[in-house]
């Protein structure tokens, strides 16, 4: 097939080039599933099954801190919890999901680069300009946002929905698919939460987002962050400050991205 330039291609077209991109896409997450599949020993006892750990290291630094600061209520996690699978086929579908999630953790940048790749040929060379370095800004937005759900939300999580008790004669026995649900869902929505900064410029980009609907519903963003912090952690104020803030300067961060892309825009238009 001959080349085309963007404007002269047609729909069909479009598609068939959305989907090779997500074809490489798939390929990359299907790569990386395989090898998590291969190494389940590292992914489940090393990594998944990690935060319920008292020798894990949010775990433990809580407890050295709970220590000194003489504030019990910081020390989680201390009491290992118990698995067990009810399905014939448990294990089996579960590790096949675990497999499937780790190889799209890994795989991301490289989504992500087969997602600009596709888009980048509608954009005019300023937008390419002024985009340099989406790649890497997301990659590492997305890295951290995983690394924080890992080793802060997660572990507090485990703890406050591990222990909780409605009566004592209940005792809690994990199902492993339920706490495998529970990990998985929230370290990706880590990663994606702390791609707001991310969303937030595309929006206002295109003009669907500005800084001052941001500014006007900054108090309401709070309540959120506060609201959130409250479900997932224990009930102290150190844990939830310790949600809660991050959830506050990434809102505040897309205020910022926001202030300054109306700023070029409107040079733009003075020129």
């Amino acid at each position: 097939m001959s080349e085309k330039t963007t404007n002269e291609m047609s729909f069909l077209d479009h598609l068939e080039i959305l989907r090779w991109h997500l074809v490489r896409a798939f390929a990359s997450v299907f790569v990386f599933a395989i090898l998590a599949f291969v190494f389940k020993g590292f992914v489940f006892d090393t990594i998944i099954l990690a935060p319920s750990s008292p020798e894990f290291f949010t775990n433990a630094f809580l407890c050295s801190m709970a220590e000194r600061l003489e504030m019990p209520l910081l020390c989680i996690n201390q009491v290992t919890l118990s698995f067990q699978n009810i399905n014939m086929s448990g294990q089996f579908t579960t590790h096949i999901w675990v497999s499937f999630v780790a190889g799209i953790v890994v795989a991301f940048p490289y989504i992500f680069w087969e997602f600009w790749r596709f888009i980048k040929p509608a954009l005019y060379t300023k937008e390419v300009n002024h985009s340099r370095g989406a790649i890497f800004f997301a990659s590492t937005l997305f890295t951290v946002g995983i690394l924080f759900a890992y080793y802060i939300i997660c572990p507090l999580s485990v703890h406050f929905l591990g222990t909780y008790q409605v009566s004592d004669k209940v005792e809690n026995i994990v199902n492993l698919g339920s706490y495998i649900s529970t990990i998985t869902s929230i370290v990706l929505a880590g990663g994606i939460i702390f791609e707001l900064p991310i969303f937030i410029y595309f929006l206002a980009k295109v003009g669907l987002v500005s800084s001052g609907f941001l500014q006007k519903y900054r108090k309401h963003s709070i309540v959120v962050a506060l609201l959130m912090a409250a479900i997932i952690t224990p009930p102290d104020i150190i844990s939830q400050l310790l949600v809660c803030f991050p959830l506050i300067i990434l809102y505040e961060s897309g205020i910022i991205i926001a202030k300054r892309i109306e700023a070029k825009r409107e040079a733009e238009m003075a020129d």
